[in-house]
């Protein structure tokens, strides 16, 4: 299997606690036999690196330097994390598997490669618009709500970390509770859950 994990923030760049989550991920499934690429921002190391556990980091960053929000700012960032994406693709050979996408800001570009190249993806869930900001209606939280739901509507499936955030996605959302994976990551389980899921949500792929 061949995996791209989408990440808004990745060692050397940690910003609370997603960053070693999702590194820990990474190195967790190569070890288990996937092939994997994280897609990430960082203001300056951009590029390609071979990890030595064996993960490969692409690094972007934003060709707008300025920007009056973080909207503008994901927005611009999509284009190259999609650009990186497609790098990746064609390198493999158009074997791509699946994108894991970690938080709410590389849904849109997870979208687009999915109409476009039919790769499946998954959102997980680390964290919701209505937590971050509890019972803001502004256009800015109500726009990055609709991405957050684009996300829970377009992906093969959720997974998310905990009983109550399925409830509150469920809550949110509307999602269809059969498409939510609860999966801790404190589980002995953890990894295998996750692979479980990610052979899940490749199934069918000739009919997304």
């Amino acid at each position: 299997m061949r995996v791209v994990i989408f990440s808004w923030e990745y060692p050397p760049r940690i910003v609370g606690q997603l960053a070693n989550h999702v590194k820990n991920l990474a190195s967790q499934l190569v070890k288990n036999s996937v092939e994997v690429y994280v897609v990430t921002y960082h203001d300056s190391q951009t590029g390609r690196h071979d990890d030595s556990d064996g993960v490969k980091t692409v690094r972007v960053t934003n060709p707008v330097r300025t920007h009056i929000g973080v909207l503008t700012w994901v927005l611009t960032l999509n284009q190259e994390v999609e650009r990186a994406t497609a790098d990746i693709y064609y390198s493999v050979n158009r074997h791509l598997d699946l994108i894991d996408i970690h938080d709410w800001h590389f849904i849109p570009a997870a979208v687009t490669l999915k109409k476009a190249m039919k790769i499946p993806f998954i959102y997980s869930v680390d964290s919701l618009e209505e937590h971050r900001s509890h019972g803001a209606n502004y256009p800015f939280n109500m726009a990055i709500k609709s991405i957050e739901w684009l996300g829970t509507y377009e992906a093969k499936s959720l997974i998310v970390k905990s009983e109550w955030m399925r409830n509150e996605v469920l809550r949110l959302y509307k999602v269809p509770a059969e498409k939510i994976k609860t999966v801790s990551p404190d589980s002995p389980r953890w990894i295998e859950d996750i692979l479980t899921t990610y052979m899940d949500a490749t199934e069918g792929r000739s009919s997304i």
